[in-house]
């Protein structure tokens, strides 16, 4: 399964991603995990962005958003700037 990871990597205080909304064991050896747990997460960061949004805590990133983030990033790194 691809990773969830929105490349915004910051935990909050209860150690989970402000990202992609991972706790940080779900972010460990994520390569390494099972189906079973890959669904388990997807559900876990489900109901935490949802908590989330309805604090007002949060506003979603689009998938638009996130290529544009990345594709500047990549021109940045290609000029030998720092990301």
């Amino acid at each position: 399964m691809d990773s969830p990871c929105v490349a915004c990597c910051r935990l909050n205080e209860d150690k989970v991603c402000v990202g992609c909304y991972r706790h940080m064991d779900e972010i460990v050896d994520w390569r390494k995990k099972t189906p079973e747990q890959y669904q388990q997460i997807a559900l876990n960061i489900q109901k935490r962005k949802t908590l989330a949004r309805s604090l007002g805590e949060t506003v979603p990133m689009t998938e638009a958003e996130w290529r544009a983030a990345r594709a500047r990033n990549a021109e940045k790194l290609m000029a030998g700037g720092a990301v």
